[in-house]
């Protein structure tokens, strides 16, 4: 993407825009606005769906990862690259089915971080 490692990273991790980004979020309810290692929260999906979820990974600025209803989900990974960042979703093999949900997802953040 071109744009600012720290805006993508700014977006991923404040809980009240993940459902900007995320095709799959309606809502969510956390311990903390941003989070970091061992926040958790419910999240409801757009189906009307509500889940727990817990952060069990976190490096700032770079990566997380997370439990949703205890099951290891997705990973989000912001690398600076020479003509911006590059943004990685880690989905699971059994969840590889959610890939494409992903793939949306990006595009929407770059339509946020893009000038």
């Amino acid at each position: 993407m071109d744009a600012r490692p720290e805006d993508v990273w700014n977006l991923l991790v404040d809980t009240r825009r993940w459902q900007d980004w995320s095709p799959s979020i309606a809502d969510v309810e956390s311990s903390n606005v941003r989070i970091r290692r061992g926040t958790t929260g419910k999240i409801r999906t757009r189906l009307g769906v509500s889940f727990p979820f817990e952060v069990t990974e976190y490096e700032e600025g770079r990566y997380w990862a997370w439990n949703v209803a205890r099951v290891g989900a997705t990973g989000h990974r912001v690398e600076s690259v020479p003509d911006g960042v590059r943004v990685t979703f880690e989905v699971p093999v059994y969840a590889v089915g959610y890939a494409p949900v992903c793939r949306r997802a990006l595009d929407r953040l770059e339509k946020l971080v893009t000038p």
